[in-house]
């Protein structure tokens, strides 16, 4: 599996149109083939820098998954909003592989057995 991490680069003034934008790919993404883990926005420090996170099973996958991303009349939209109201100062993306076994473990109670 890889993990497409998308740093994002915000206005901190405009953090509301940021969090309206990353809830809207809550519904695109994973209509266009993605698994969405999730979009993170500055909460204790630096106020300007914001994540989304995103799962593929392959690179083949992330590229097909873009296609279609390009042709949803709703993440058009979401794109287009985001260019117009210029709250995404600058986009950096990196793939990574995920370890096996470490994907998605939930933590424990305490006292739980395995």
């Amino acid at each position: 599996m890889k993990v497409c991490l998308i740093r994002y680069q915000i206005d901190p003034f405009q953090r509301e149109a940021f969090r309206t934008y990353a809830q809207n790919w809550g519904s695109i993404i994973p209509r266009c083939g993605g698994h969405l883990v999730g979009y993170f926005l500055p909460d204790e420090g630096t106020n300007d820098v914001a994540w989304g996170m995103i799962a593929f099973e392959s690179l083949a996958a992330y590229e097909a998954y873009r296609v279609r991303l390009k042709a949803d009349a709703e993440g058009r939209r979401n794109f287009a909003k985001a260019a117009a109201e210029r709250f995404i100062l600058r986009e950096e993306r990196t793939f990574v592989e995920v370890v096996p076994g470490t994907f998605g473990i939930r933590a424990q109670a305490p006292g739980d057995s395995q």
